[in-house]
């Protein structure tokens, strides 16, 4: 089974996805790792040396890449925005949106080095945030609301799925 985590920026996947992996005994990837560690550069360089554009294709391939494995995938912030990304997700996994307040993901996203963040003002942040929520909910299989702690935001991916963890 592959489940692809997707919400906007600071929502929690990397850090819901590893635990999550963890508890199911299943590979984790970061995909915007994974896209980094394919083309040889950080996004911060995709995006000034290649435009945004280009980085929206190498997501779109690295969704292909690994929509054919097991295992816990967390995407990028603007992975699932593309109509094309999601139906792959879709075909091969579920799509699960972890549905965070704008407030939390801003605070965890302020002050990092993430493009979009860095050329944006709060109130631009926040109708991208407005904008994308949206289409999140529109391409997810399975909505969370991930409030509370990661660990019970696990628990609840995990009863949602009907999933079985792997004994400790």
């Amino acid at each position: 089974m592959t489940i692809f985590l997707c919400g906007f920026m600071g929502c929690g996947k990397s850090t819901v996805g590893v635990r999550l992996a963890k508890r199911l005994g299943c590979p984790f990837v970061d995909m915007d790792a994974y896209i980094e560690e394919q083309a040889g550069k950080t996004i911060p360089e995709i995006f000034a040396q290649d435009g945004e554009p280009h980085f929206r294709d190498l997501e779109t391939q690295a969704i292909r890449e690994l929509a054919a494995r097991d295992g816990v995938i967390a995407c990028g912030g603007g992975a699932m925005l593309r109509e094309e990304n999601a139906r792959i997700a879709a075909e091969h996994g579920t799509v699960l949106f972890l549905d965070v307040p704008f407030r939390t993901c801003f605070n965890r996203i302020a002050n990092t080095d993430r493009p979009i963040v860095r050329r944006s003002t709060r109130q631009e942040l926040y109708d991208l945030y407005r904008k994308r929520r949206g289409v999140y909910r529109r391409h997810s299989t399975v909505r969370i609301e991930a409030v509370h702690s990661p660990t019970a935001t696990v628990t609840e991916i995990v009863e949602t799925l009907g999933l079985t963890p792997q004994e400790d």
